[in-house]
């Protein structure tokens, strides 16, 4: 199996030489590395050629390396039903360089495009209708980056006073605790039945 998916890469990378940056096997996965402002051919070809018959995108999604310049890849998963195969097909961009959009070539890239747009930030160039798609009205930032906070900005509760639904910043319940390990629910200083074993001493002289 992995020597048809090398084989296929192999393929794959000779057609698209200016477009392909590298394709491997791993996991007994068939992964194309690509640039990011020929995604759209790239994923023509994928679909259309003989070899390849990648008719279906069966899921789009974004990573976040917060450490690398261009911080984001858009990972494209595609299947061939023909003839059986699955490629990984991935990109990279940063926060400001928008993606050639997808939807030409598969319709369903519009709501995967929106996803990755709302939780990631990636910009998708051509996409017909690029808003939010999963977090409120009016939310700030994009939560699946790594660098946001885990409580987010602000919180929604609904206000008896105003009857509706308020937005407020986020205020923490408990304040941050530095643990001294002294609670019982931190570690107890007392024997728990069933744990005299624990205190049991060693023989004497050290055997």
């Amino acid at each position: 199996m992995d020597e048809a998916l090398k084989e296929l890469g192999e393929t794959i990378a000779a057609a698209l030489s200016d477009e392909v940056i590298a394709a491997t096997v791993a996991n007994h996965e068939l992964v194309v590395e690509a640039r990011a402002d020929q995604i759209v051919k790239v994923l023509k070809f994928l679909r259309d050629d003989s070899n390849c018959k990648f008719t279906q995108l069966m899921d789009l999604c974004g990573v976040d390396h917060p450490d690398r310049p261009q911080r984001f890849d858009v990972v494209y998963h595609l299947l061939s039903p023909q003839l059986n195969h699955r490629i990984r097909v991935k990109v990279k961009t940063d926060a400001e360089t928008p993606v050639p959009s997808a939807t030409a070539v598969y319709s369903s890239a519009g709501w995967y495009e929106r996803e990755a747009w709302d939780l990631f930030g990636i910009l998708f160039d051509g996409h017909p209708d690029l808003r939010r798609i999963l977090t409120d009205y009016g939310f700030q930032g994009f939560p699946l980056r790594k660098d946001f906070p885990l409580t987010g900005f602000v919180e929604v509760r609904y206000s008896e006073e105003e009857k509706r639904v308020v937005y407020e910043p986020v205020k923490l319940t408990q304040e941050f605790r530095t643990f001294e390990f002294m609670s019982p629910w931190e570690g107890a200083k007392y024997i728990l039945p069933g744990d005299e074993k624990a205190e049991a001493q060693a023989p004497e002289g050290g055997k």
